[in-house]
């Protein structure tokens, strides 16, 4: 005979995150990480981005389960709104960082055809080139650290991304880099 099933206890796990319990965290990845990718994943409709949209809400599912009001609806109705919300600005700021993007590239002057690229950048053609294939998000934050000197922090900070995002777009850039380099 089987033995019933016991329903997951989100308020228990969210009550447990508030007090530094780590294994109800893994516990609720573990319970609900799946299906909350497949939230994130229709919102933003690319499965890296998905993956950085629930490592930030699980983060902020840890930092704020103490902020989580039963009176206000269900737990898990609640870690459910905190991905789908983090998705939703994701898409939002990326749209809003396109467009800013767009009116840039309107404004800056142009290079004349008969300059190439190895002139202009003495033989870093091709890095520049490798720069070019990336998002613009991931490419302000490589600037920021390699060229500015800023930390992760710092990065996060001016371009109002979560610092797991920009942890994430640094590491996926450089590999990009370096496969397109070679």
């Amino acid at each position: 005979m089987n033995a019933p099933v016991v329903p997951f206890d989100f308020e228990g796990c969210l009550a447990a995150c508030a007090n530094g319990d780590r294994r109800a965290l893994q516990a609720l990845y573990e319970h609900e990480g799946a299906r909350l990718l497949g939230v994130a994943q229709r919102i933003s409709r690319d499965r890296a981005t998905a993956e950085d949209i629930v490592h930030d809400a699980f983060m902020r599912i840890w930092t704020g389960a103490g902020s989580y009001d039963p009176a206000r609806g269900s737990a898990r109705g609640w870690v459910y709104s905190v991905t789908r919300h983090l998705a939703l600005n994701f898409m939002r700021d990326s749209r809003r960082e396109t467009d800013l993007d767009d009116a840039a590239m309107a404004a800056t002057p142009t290079i004349p055809p008969e300059v190439e690229a190895a002139q202009l950048w003495s033989g870093s053609g091709k890095l520049y080139h490798c720069l070019e294939q990336l998002q613009p998000g991931p490419l302000r934050c490589i600037l920021h650290a390699y060229v500015d000197g800023c930390s992760n922090a710092e990065i996060a900070t001016l371009l109002g991304a979560p610092l797991g995002t920009v942890k994430a777009w640094i590491k996926r850039s450089l590999k990009a880099l370096r496969a397109c380099m070679t």
